[in-house]
């Protein structure tokens, strides 16, 4: 069928139907991109020495603050720490803020921020358990993800 030969009624109703299926599709991609590019994925430190961590990209990383590894500048606000998955990587954090009141060595944390070329995480936010039981779900998993992983190899964390 022709578009010249076809009523003017039906001619605009398909006009019509065609710009709502345009502007609903293009509504639907630009709402799929703004999600995907707010979607910060977490990586334990096992995945970031591994090198499965996107570099210069937005992410999460998290584990127990490693014990002795808490640097802080005398100067500014500047703080520096290893985070790792029990023992099985570690991963360098620097963060300039203030950190949670919760934060110490021992802790579980988790890190908004970016990866390096040196494998050092940058982080631009950093957050500490909130009580005594609560453990970060990603962190819980990551430590039996590593427990498994010793005790298949017959090694004790």
């Amino acid at each position: 069928m022709k578009f010249g030969k076809m009523k003017p009624q039906r001619r605009n109703r398909l006009m019509i139907a065609g710009l709502l299926v345009v502007s609903v599709g293009t509504a639907v991609s630009l709402a799929l991109k703004a999600l995907n590019e707010n979607i910060n994925l977490y990586y334990s430190p096992a995945q970031i020495v591994q090198g499965e961590a996107p570099r210069n990209t937005l992410i999460r990383a998290g584990g127990m603050v490693v014990a002795n590894s808490v640097n802080r500048s005398t100067t500014d606000l500047q703080v520096s720490f290893v985070v790792s998955d029990m023992g099985a990587s570690e991963v360098m954090i620097n963060y300039v803020g203030i950190l949670p009141d919760l934060f110490r060595e021992g802790q579980g944390v988790i890190a908004r921020g970016v990866l390096n070329d040196q494998n050092v995480f940058i982080a631009e936010e950093v957050l500490a358990k909130h009580d005594e039981t609560y453990m970060p779900p990603e962190i819980l998993q990551t430590l039996a993800e590593s427990k498994a992983k010793a005790e298949k190899n017959g090694t004790s964390l």
